[in-house]
């Protein structure tokens, strides 16, 4: 299928045309028509296939330019809705249709002149919130709502705030049935109705539970979330403790990488990274975490697309905010403590069908979080040595490692009566 085959308006088709787009990814084939319909919609998407294509395009394609807020999209992070706002703008080209992006760190004043015009809100959840009691913010016309990275704003604690402002929102369902569950919330007019949507890559018990709250007997869409992109190809790299560094600095020499991004746990460990790279090798290294401020966050990101940089050091907080198709390689200095991390990690390469290459240096101390991955994913990740690297022994390097003795519990002593 192709995308003038799927029902989308002729200034959305241009915009794809121009972005390069060939042929819908699974999400977008599937998601498309269901959004034109007007219907709810829960998805399910891994990383990298598509996702905020799959939401835009169709809602572009459903609105007309009024110059008020009809389409609100809320985001986990400051990167996610920054990137998000400028795929909106992209898509939006031919429209006539403006974006105000919101969120905090910065001042109001560029944003409140924003949504004088704005057609598409993005915003993050707490800035969102501010808006709306300055009386610079109305949802009264909002049609359609975009809950993107649910199970991230859960991780985050923003899951009441995002309640509430669903509550601020136009109801989606009948006249009768809004007057009845409405409550205090008188300042939506009767019968008016939104359209949700609504996506996470995981699907835990509680983000089920506020999808329920949240949608009208929903559309659902499930792509592979717990599995890795068939573009990419990962490795675990064992290596003994002292000498992870050492790996990290060959790894990076014999890979030919266009733009590299290395992933930390911490703050301070992505601090320290960066620096012993910009002082042992010649790559032009940048990090990026939430101690660093947003104006400088959102620079080593622009350098980071415009080859500035060619090595971006970073901790999760852009595991899943940041979309760059160009990134060819992901290189994990630790496994991830969480399992779902590892797949949103290596999910910044590979993206919209390209290939993409993902090493993770693993060290005995972390042999249980490279099971969980395993679990998750539910194959085996290939070992790997790296040709030509000086490595000291470690029982991980066995190929086919001696299973540890258990040990007889002595019999229980019997008690003298």
């Amino acid at each position: 299928m192709l995308f003038n085959e799927l029902g989308l308006s002729e200034p959305i088709l241009k915009a794809v045309t121009q972005a390069g787009y060939e042929k819908p990814t699974p999400i977008q084939e599937q998601a498309i028509p269901i959004i034109l319909e007007g219907r709810d919609l829960v998805g399910a998407s891994q990383t990298g296939t598509g996702k905020t294509a799959a939401f835009a395009l169709p809602s572009l394609s459903r609105i007309t330019k009024t110059g008020k807020p009809q389409i609100l999209v809320l985001e986990p992070t400051r990167e996610l809705a920054h990137q998000v706002a400028e795929q909106f703008e992209a898509y939006g080209e031919h429209t006539g249709m403006t974006v105000a992006l919101l969120y905090g760190g910065v001042g109001y004043g560029a944003q409140l002149d924003q949504l004088k015009t704005a057609d598409i809100v993005v915003a993050t959840p707490g800035r969102l919130v501010d808006h709306f009691f300055r009386g610079s913010m109305s949802f009264r016309e909002v049609k359609i709502l975009i809950l993107d990275e649910v199970d991230r704003m859960l991780d985050m604690g923003f899951l009441p705030i995002v309640r509430k402002i669903v509550n601020l929102c136009p109801w989606n369902m009948p006249a009768e049935e809004n007057i009845m569950r409405n409550g205090s919330i008188r300042r939506f007019h009767k019968g008016s109705k939104r359209q949700t949507l609504f996506f996470s890559a995981t699907m835990p018990p509680a983000i089920r539970g506020f999808a329920d709250f949240c949608l009208t007997d929903p559309a659902s869409i499930e792509i592979a979330r717990s599995e890795v992109a068939s573009t990419i190809k990962h490795a675990f790299y064992p290596v003994s403790m002292d000498q992870r560094d050492d790996l990290l600095l060959a790894l990076i020499k014999k890979t030919d990488h266009q733009s590299l991004m290395i992933f930390t746990r911490t703050r301070k460990e992505a601090d320290t990274v960066c620096s012993m790279l910009n002082e042992k090798s010649d790559a032009r290294v940048i990090a990026m975490h939430s101690d660093i401020g947003q104006k400088d966050r959102m620079k080593a990101l622009a350098g980071f697309k415009d080859n500035t940089y060619n090595i971006l050091v970073a901790t999760d907080v852009a595991a899943r905010g940041i979309d760059i198709s160009s990134v060819s390689h992901v290189i994990n200095y630790r496994v991830p403590e969480n399992a779902e991390d590892y797949v949103h990690r290596i999910g910044r390469t590979g993206r919209a069908e390209a290939e993409g290459d993902a090493f993770t240096i693993l060290t005995a101390d972390e042999l249980d979080y490279a099971l969980s991955v395993e679990v998750l994913i539910k194959r085996k990740v290939e070992r790997k040595k790296l040709e030509g690297f000086d490595y000291k022994y470690t029982a991980m390097l066995d190929e086919n490692p001696a299973k540890p003795l258990r040990k007889k519990r002595p019999a229980p002593k019997r008690r003298r009566r």
